[in-house]
C-alpha cells in the first residue's frame, strides 16, 4: 500500500512538472495599432520593434495596421515604429501585465525632408543590438573602418563609386558631417570596401548566321529574382550592376494574358511576329508558353521543409524579420493535410519545428517568431538536415520541396559550390525539389542561389519587401510550389529563306548545345502551375540583310531548293511529365507573318518594353540609341489590365532609371 502511495505521489509530481513546463509563467501580450496621424487610416507593413531589458523583437503591421506580440515577459517596453515617409516614433514604458493584453494605438506623422546629418560624440551607426540594422560584425570584418565603409551599411545610406556617402533624400554635396564637433569631408579617402554581392559575368548573345547555325537551343527560365533585385537598387536610388540584370527574368516577372486553349500538353504555346520598334532592319519573334493555374484546394499534398538562414548577417529588417512575415503568408494558404517543418542553420544546423499539420498555424507562427539571427553560416550542414527531414516525411505523389531562405552568405559551410550542387542533383532524383528565396542587401550571392535552385528543379525568387513576398508566396503560389513540366527545352530551326541572322534576347546562362535537346539526361528548367515563359528573338531577314559576312562557299544557299516556302521557322519543345524519366517532344511550324509594331498585341508590346529596359541597363549595343522616354511610351501604351499594379510600377522604375542615369552622367 505504501509503495502504491509513493508511486501515485511521483506521478502527480511528474504531471505537475510537465504542466509547469508547458505553461508560460509571468507573460502577457501587447497589441498595437499603427495609424496615420492625419487621415487616421491604418498603416500596413510598418516595422515595429519592442524592447525591454530582456528581449528585443521586430514585426510588421498587417493590412489593418495591427501587430500582436504574444506571450512576452511581464515588463516595461520601449516601442519603436518605422515606416518610409513617416517620422520614426518611439513610445517608452508600455507595461505588459500577467495574463492580460495591453492595447495601444500609435499615430505616425509625415517626415520633413532631410536637411543635414550631424554625427556627434559616440553616435552608433550600426547598433549590434538592433535587429533592423546590419550586424556589428560587418564592421569587424571590414579591412578599413573609414566613414564610407561604415556608414554605407546603415539603412538609407550608400557609398557610390567609393567617392562619397549618399543619404536617401539628400544630395551628397548638401550633407555636412561632424565627428566630435569637427566638420569632416567624406570624399578624401578611396573606398577600400569589398563588394560582397556576387553576380555571374554574362556575355550578351550575339547574332548567329542562319546558314551556318540554323538551330537555337535553350532551357526555359522561370526565375524572377533579377527583376525584384534590381528594383531594390532603384528604391535605394542607384543603378544596378550590369550583371545583376538578366533580361529573361525581367520579362518573365510579368504574367501575360494568353487565352488558354485545350491541349494534350500541360501548357500552350503562342507565337507572334512584328517589326522592331528600334531598328527598321529587324523583326521580332515573340514566343510564349503558359501553364494553366491550379486549384489549390485540389493540389497535391505539400511536404515543405523551410531551411532558414539565422546567421548574424540575417539580422537586419529586410532579412530575417521580412523572411518570417513572408513565410507566414505562405502558412496562411496551407491545408490540414499539408506538412511543414523548419530547419535553421547558423554555426550549426537544427530542427526547430518537427513536421506539423498546416491546420496548426499558431504553432508554426510561434516557431517562426522565436527565430533570432546570430552566428556564422553553415549552409551545407543545414541542407543535409533539411533533406533528411524531407525524406523521412516523403509524400508519394505529393509536393516534396525544400524552401531555402537566405541572403546567400554561404561562407562557413562544409561544402563548396560544386559539392552543394552535386548533393542537390542527387536529391532531386528522389523527388525532393529545392527552391530558393533571397533576402536583404550586402551579401547577395546571386550566383550560388540561382545555381542551387536550378540544380534542385526549383525556382529562385528575391524578396525585396512584403508585397513581393505576397506575390511569390500567395498570388503565384501555384507556380512557386507545383511543377507541371520538368526539363523543358526549346529548339528552333530558322529557315534561311527568310532569316539571314537571329539573336535570342537574354537566356545567356540557359543556352544549350544542339545535341542537348534530345538528351534526356540533360537538366533543364521546370514549369510551374500558372507560369508564363516568354522568349523574344531579334531577326534580320534576307530582304533587309546588309551583312558584311562573305557568302559560304561549301553550303547550299540557293533559295529555290528550300522546302516549306512560307515557314519562317520550326519550333520544337521537349519536356518530361513530373514523375517520368522519358521526355515528350512536339513541334509546330511558324509562318512568316510580320506586322507593323503598332498592330502587335499589347502583351507583345509590353514584353518588348521590358526587354528594351533590360538591354538598356546592360548597355546593349542593339539599343544604344533607344531612350528611356521611348521605353516608357511603349510600356504605357501597352499596360492593359494591371490589377496588381506591377506594370505601373515597371513604368516608374524606367522613369527612375532615367533620372539616375542623368545624375550619373552629370
Amino acid at each position: 500500500m505504501k509503495n502504491r502511495y509513493i508511486i501515485w505521489m511521483l506521478l502527480m509530481l511528474c504531471s505537475s512538472a510537465i504542466f509547469a513546463q508547458n505553461k508560460t509563467p509571468n507573460s502577457g501580450s501587447l497589441e498595437l495599432k499603427i495609424i496615420d496621424a492625419i487621415t487616421k487610416k491604418p498603416i500596413e507593413f510598418a516595422v515595429i520593434t519592442i524592447q525591454s531589458k530582456n528581449i528585443k523583437k521586430s514585426k510588421y503591421s498587417d493590412k489593418n495596421g495591427n501587430v500582436i506580440f504574444d506571450s512576452i515577459c511581464v515588463d516595461n517596453y520601449s516601442v519603436e515604429i518605422k515606416f518610409t515617409g513617416y517620422q520614426k516614433h518611439i513610445v517608452k514604458d508600455i507595461s505588459v501585465f500577467t495574463n492580460k493584453t495591453t492595447i495601444k494605438t500609435i499615430a505616425l506623422e509625415y517626415s520633413n525632408s532631410l536637411q543635414e546629418i550631424v554625427i556627434r560624440d559616440k553616435a552608433i551607426l550600426i547598433d549590434k543590438d538592433d535587429p533592423t540594422q546590419n550586424s556589428y560584425r560587418t564592421i569587424q570584418k571590414k579591412p578599413t573602418q573609414n566613414l564610407n565603409a561604415i556608414a554605407s551599411y546603415s539603412r538609407g545610406i550608400d557609398s557610390r563609386n567609393g567617392n562619397s556617402v549618399n543619404i536617401r533624400g539628400s544630395r551628397a554635396e548638401n550633407t555636412a558631417y561632424y565627428i566630435d564637433g569637427v566638420r569632416v569631408s567624406n570624399t578624401d579617402e578611396p573606398n577600400n570596401e569589398p563588394n560582397n554581392e556576387q553576380y555571374q559575368k554574362v556575355a550578351e548573345n550575339s547574332f548567329k548566321i542562319t546558314e551556318k547555325e540554323p538551330l537555337s537551343t535553350f532551357s526555359i527560365d522561370v526565375d524572377k529574382a533579377s527583376y525584384a533585385n534590381i528594383r531594390r537598387y532603384f528604391n535605394n536610388n542607384s543603378l544596378p550592376p550590369k550583371d545583376a540584370v538578366r533580361v529573361e527574368e525581367m520579362i518573365n516577372y510579368f504574367n501575360y494574358d494568353i487565352v488558354l486553349e485545350k491541349s494534350i500538353h500541360p501548357f500552350i504555346i503562342k507565337t507572334e511576329m512584328t517589326n522592331s520598334p528600334w531598328d527598321v532592319n529587324k523583326k521580332l519573334v515573340h514566343i510564349t508558353l503558359k501553364a494553366p493555374e491550379i486549384n489549390l484546394s485540389e493540389a497535391p499534398q505539400n511536404n515543405l521543409t523551410f531551411l532558414i538562414d539565422v546567421s548574424g548577417s540575417m539580422s537586419s529588417s529586410d532579412k530575417l524579420p521580412l523572411l518570417i512575415e513572408s513565410m507566414k503568408l505562405l502558412i496562411d494558404k496551407m491545408r490540414a493535410d499539408d506538412k511543414i517543418s523548419i530547419v535553421v542553420y547558423a554555426g550549426a544546423a537544427g530542427l526547430v519545428l518537427s513536421p506539423t499539420s498546416g491546420k496548426d498555424k499558431e504553432k508554426i507562427y510561434s516557431a517562426l517568431d522565436k527565430l533570432e539571427a546570430g552566428g556564422s553560416t553553415a549552409g551545407g550542414q543545414g541542407i543535409e538536415l533539411a533533406y533528411k527531414i524531407a525524406k523521412e516525411n516523403f509524400i508519394a505523389k505529393g509536393n516534396n520541396r525544400i524552401i531555402l531562405a537566405t541572403d546567400g552568405d554561404f561562407n562557413v559551410g562544409i561544402y563548396n559550390i560544386n559539392d552543394l550542387t552535386k548533393l542537390i542533383e542527387q536529391k532531386r532524383e528522389t523527388g525532393i525539389y529545392l527552391s530558393v528565396l533571397g533576402f536583404g542587401t550586402g551579401n547577395i550571392n546571386d550566383v550560388t542561389m540561382e545555381t542551387l535552385a536550378d540544380k534542385g528543379n526549383g525556382n529562385y525568387n528575391y524578396i525585396d519587401g512584403i508585397l513581393e513576398g505576397k506575390k511569390v508566396l500567395v498570388n503565384e503560389l501555384g507556380g512557386t510550389l507545383y511543377t507541371v513540366a520538368k526539363d523543358l527545352k526549346i529548339q528552333i530551326e530558322f529557315n534561311p529563306k527568310y532569316v539571314k541572322l537571329y539573336k535570342l534576347i537574354g537566356y545567356e546562362n540557359r543556352m544549350l548545345a544542339t545535341e542537348d535537346f534530345n538528351n534526356d539526361k540533360k537538366d533543364a528548367g521546370e514549369l510551374g502551375a500558372g507560369h508564363c515563359v516568354t522568349a523574344i528573338y531579334e531577326i534580320i531577314t534576307n530582304a533587309s540583310a546588309t551583312s558584311s559576312i562573305d557568302s559560304l562557299k561549301y553550303q547550299q544557299t540557293s533559295l529555290t531548293t528550300l522546302a516549306n516556302g512560307d515557314e519562317m521557322m520550326n519550333l520544337k519543345v521537349r519536356y518530361k511529365k513530373l514523375n517520368d524519366t522519358n521526355s515528350i517532344k512536339f513541334e509546330m511550324p511558324v509562318k512568316y507573318n510580320a506586322q507593323p509594331f503598332e498592330l502587335a498585341s499589347n502583351e507583345m508590346k509590353f514584353a518588348v518594353s521590358v526587354a528594351l529596359f533590360g538591354m538598356k541597363l546592360r548597355t546593349s549595343e542593339s539599343v544604344n540609341k533607344v531612350t528611356y522616354n521611348e521605353i516608357v511610351k511603349i510600356g504605357k501604351a501597352a499596360k492593359g489590365n494591371d490589377d496588381n499594379g506591377y506594370r505601373s510600377e515597371f513604368i516608374k522604375l524606367v522613369e527612375t532609371a532615367q533620372l539616375l542615369a542623368k545624375k550619373d552622367s552629370e
